[in-house]
């Protein structure tokens, strides 16, 4: 046996399935075996490897075990002379194997093997190639001057930016995206440190196998697409502390005493400073605009109020009451950011028709609320409508300038301008997905996936060998390559030469309903599906909890009526409690939790899509399908539908 490859996998299903993909269409290598160990995930992983790859030797874990205990699960059963361990969110090339087995048995002291990486927006990755991270190289690194000075080789050893990305080059720390390594040198060494858990395991491999006398190297001439982080799903603390607390281990386990003692106090002191870095930095994206927008708001309020009370009202002298300076004029500055914020006037970017719509509900909102008011507690129409023009005109200028001058952008129109890249069947089966969902894509083209002369070529609006002059020309925001008609290299390839542009590129896997790729530089790890409204966007998150506390309260103040109707008292308040607290939601999917990966925040529910369906006996393709329409196309209307015809189940046993 050649090679072995081992995937620890850990919820990631649709990421897997494109790397497997990848791996069985590789050449070059006589005899290959493909291990997955799965950490317990609970997105049908098993299930997928199964249906479509059932030459997989599986390993299921009932529990998480961490990266380098299920590792070395595979290695005790890999039979291959040289094993690769490979992550889940990668792409390789149809020759990456073949190169690195060829490097192998032309270089006798390589002991361990990395290759060339690209994120999933065709950047260079530059962990691809890293140095050891002694306590000098550390504080470089966590100091921010190997940043500064990437290309020094005192201060970028961390990622050895001196060293040409472009050139083979021996390195001392390896990737455990890609770590190809010598069974033989394992058997030497030692499997992984189980003391990792995630993180550092790399580290401490590789300088193991630098220890033992063989070294590690880079190699350029091949290369892989690593979707960075999707499979760990770090947020920026956590991460922080979890692989800094790797780097203390490590340093205990190979630094002399004192080094180990100074790296440990250097990287405590790392994790503060970086946490409270990205706590103060997640306030201000926050805080800011809603600051902003108070500010605007209250200081023209008050403003026309003095002038108008002075002037205008009361110009002999006397005032207003000072509720309304106190209570009055705040309220309803407190009523237009909270309909900003429910309307999504402040997320990140932010959509210029968001602001408008928030503005709008806002003025209704107060209009309604004033004309309900008691005559004692109506204290001036004019205020009232200055502050519906001055809330517009001030918060549409301010919110414009921050746009001006970048501080805070607008998003850019949503409507999409795509080029599919493939041949004739994959091409209408992917534009038909777009046909069929609400995605408002304003120009979608279709490029030929070779550059050969066909019969039909009015077919295609081009080839690709001018994919990068279409792209320029049309305005190109995402490249979509299907992957049934080009190769993987040809994809990174296409990748890397287009990687300077403002481009989405993903990838549509054959037979299937997703695509992978890229949405944004700060996910550049996700995949999505092809809908325009996934219950995972933090607009609809925010607005599913708010009408989770606004229909429990109601049904609390009704419960006098309702539970009469239920089949259980205890149960009717006990499940109300649970949603206001947070515990579960008013509506939610049944059955698998997780069902595409929708949401790490899907709480359970007491009612679910199959409640609008009155059946006893319900197949379960039937069930998915509901649960698959309510999460890929999610709507408050679907949700308030199910409570209002199912009034008489909310006092059940959730599912």
């Amino acid at each position: 046996m050649d090679l072995s490859i081992i995937i620890v996998n850990y919820n990631v299903q649709f990421f897997l399935e494109n790397c497997l993909n990848s791996v069985y269409r590789s050449k070059g290598v006589d005899s290959l075996e493909v291990i997955v160990v799965d950490n317990n995930s609970v997105d049908d992983s098993c299930k997928m490897i199964r249906k479509h790859f059932p030459e997989v030797k599986l390993i299921e874990n009932k529990a998480n075990v961490g990266f380098s205990k299920a590792n070395n699960q595979a290695i005790k059963v890999a039979h291959g002379e040289f094993i690769l361990l490979l992550n889940p969110d990668t792409v390789v090339e149809e020759s990456t194997f073949e190169e690195c087995l060829k490097f192998f048995r032309k270089t006798a002291d390589a002991g361990g093997v990395g290759v060339r990486m690209i994120d999933g927006k065709g950047v260079f990755l530059p962990e691809s190639k890293r140095g050891l991270p002694t306590p000098p190289v550390a504080f470089y690194k966590i100091f921010g001057l190997s940043a500064l000075f990437p290309k020094s080789k005192t201060y970028g050893k961390y990622h050895l930016g001196y060293l040409n990305q472009n050139e083979t080059h021996q390195i001392d720390i390896l990737s455990g995206a890609f770590m190809m390594i010598r069974k033989s040198v394992l058997d030497e060494i030692g499997d992984l440190d189980e003391h990792f858990f995630m993180y550092g395991e790399d580290i401490d491999l590789s300088y193991r196998i630098a220890k033992a006398g063989y070294r590690n190297y880079y190699l350029a001439n091949t290369s892989i697409i690593h979707y960075k982080g999707e499979s760990t799903k770090k947020s920026s603390i956590n991460y922080v502390v979890v692989f800094y607390k790797a780097m203390v281990i490590f340093a205990r386990k190979h630094f002399s005493q004192k080094n180990a003692r100074l790296f440990s106090i250097l990287i405590n002191f790392a994790i503060y400073i970086r946490a409270f870095l990205a706590i103060l930095s997640r306030t201000i994206n926050s805080f800011v605009l809603p600051i902003v927008d108070a500010f605007v708001m209250l200081s023209g309020f008050y403003l026309f109020k003095d002038y108008y009370e002075q002037e205008v009202k009361f110009p002999g002298g006397g005032g207003y009451p000072v509720e309304v300076e106190t209570y009055g004029i705040p309220i309803v500055a407190g009523i237009y950011l909270f309909a900003l914020w429910i309307n999504g006037g402040y997320l990140i970017p932010t959509r210029f028709r968001n602001i408008v719509k928030g503005l709008f509900v806002g003025v209704l909102l107060v209009l309604i609320g004033y004309s309900l008011l008691d005559e004692d507690y109506r204290f001036s129409r004019a205020i009232v409508l200055f502050t519906s023009i001055w809330a517009f005109l001030g918060i549409m200028t301010s919110r414009l300038l921050l746009h001006l001058l970048s501080l805070r952008p607008f998003r850019k129109n949503d409507k999409q301008r795509i080029v599919l890249v493939g041949k004739s069947d994959e091409l209408d089966r992917i534009s038909g997905f777009f046909e069929k969902t609400i995605i408002e894509a304003e120009i979608v083209l279709k490029i030929d996936a070779n550059d050969k002369v066909e019969l039909r070529p009015y077919e295609y609006d081009g080839k690709l060998y001018q994919l990068k002059d279409i792209i320029e020309i049309y305005n190109i925001n995402e490249v979509v390559f299907c992957s049934k008609d080009l190769n993987s290299s040809e994809i990174i390839q296409q990748m890397a030469i287009l990687a300077q542009k403002e481009l989405d590129f993903k990838i549509a896997p054959p037979k299937s309903m997703y695509i992978i790729g890229s949405n944004s530089i700060d996910h550049s790890g996700e995949y999505y599906l092809l809908n325009t409204n996934l219950i995972h966007k933090k607009n609809n998150e925010r607005n599913k909890r708010l009408l989770d506390i606004i229909s429990s309260t109601i049904l609390l103040i009704l419960s006098p009526l309702l539970i009469w109707f239920n089949p259980s008292i205890i149960a009717y308040y006990k499940n109300l409690t649970q949603v206001i607290i947070g515990n579960r939601s008013m509506v939610a999917i049944t059955g698998n939790k997780n069902i595409l990966q929708a949401s790490p925040k899907l709480r359970k529910g007491i009612l679910a899509p199959i409640d609008l369906v009155k059946l006893e006996h319900l197949k379960t393709s039937t069930e998915e399908q509901l649960n698959f329409e309510y999460v890929r196309n999610y709507t408050l209307w679907k949700d308030i539908e199910i409570i209002v015809n199912n009034l008489h189940l909310i006092g059940k046993t959730p599912r």
